[in-house]
């Protein structure tokens, strides 16, 4: 089987899947882009735990893990199947730990309800450390990798540039700070430099700024490193919402893929 790209998208807002937005269509017309894998492996940037931990729930719950939004928001379940046999697989392969009771929060279920809105594939999700490295990521990815072959769409759910103390609603405009981090970043993953992916927050301009908490951008080295050595990047999609909301989306896939 021809190896299924591993892919990085920035989800935005909560209030993204009710919104008029570059960023929401984009990610509607992501799956049919894609085309349709065995399974997802969600690597969110609103789970995190100490450990590697993946979810094995056989009906995982959709979970609304935020506040003050609309009323609207907190009506959608996205009642997808889980995959417990593929959590089993991927605590084999990365020493992860089984959580047979988390379900899906806002980080997986709204990319996959715009990406696959029939709810009908397989789901697990995956936590990210954030008291571990950008290279601890990446490593963890290159665990995965071999789930590709196997049909299984890795997805990392962040965001490009992710500062929500310069959050503006409906703000157009795009600081310096934030598009400078967004040209690095978009250099650094087309060049498939792993080294600076890895030293990301030495190397870049303004990364505090662009992500004060990095639990955002470690999706993105999961998702990168699940393209094994060797990768390459294709920018899916470019922008920004909110004035400091780097929606940037990108799929990795390496020159073996079709071996």
């Amino acid at each position: 089987m021809t190896a299924f790209p591993s892919v990085f998208v920035s989800h935005g807002a909560p209030t993204l899947i009710l919104e008029n937005s570059p960023g929401r269509d984009f990610l509607a017309g992501l799956g049919t882009r894609l085309g349709r894998p065995t399974a997802v492996l969600a690597v969110s940037a609103h789970w995190t735990t100490r450990r590697p931990a993946v979810s094995g729930a056989a009906a995982p719950e959709t979970v609304h893990d935020f506040y003050g939004f609309p009323d609207a928001l907190y009506q959608l379940r996205y009642p997808a199947p889980g995959a417990p046999a593929l959590a089993d697989r991927v605590a084999g392969l990365t020493g992860a730990v089984v959580d047979p009771t988390q379900g899906l929060d806002h980080g997986a279920w709204i990319p996959m309800m715009l990406m696959y809105p029939e709810a009908d594939i397989p789901v697990a999700q995956v936590a990210v450390q954030p008291g571990r490295s950008a290279a601890d990521h990446i490593a963890m990815g290159r665990q995965l990798a071999a789930l590709r072959r196997e049909g299984v769409l890795i997805l990392g759910s962040g965001g490009a540039v992710h500062n929500l103390r310069e959050f503006q609603f409906g703000g157009v405009g795009v600081a310096r700070w934030a598009s400078d981090f967004a040209n690095w970043l978009d250099a650094t993953l087309t060049a498939g430099d792993s080294d600076a992916l890895a030293e990301w927050q030495t190397r870049s301009p303004d990364a505090r700024r662009a992500h004060p908490s990095d639990e955002h951008f470690l999706p993105l080295p999961v998702a990168f490193g699940a393209a094994g050595e060797g990768a390459r990047a294709e920018r899916l999609h470019a922008g920004f919402e909110h004035g400091s909301i780097g929606m940037q989306a990108y799929a990795f896939s390496n020159p073996t893929d079709g071996d």
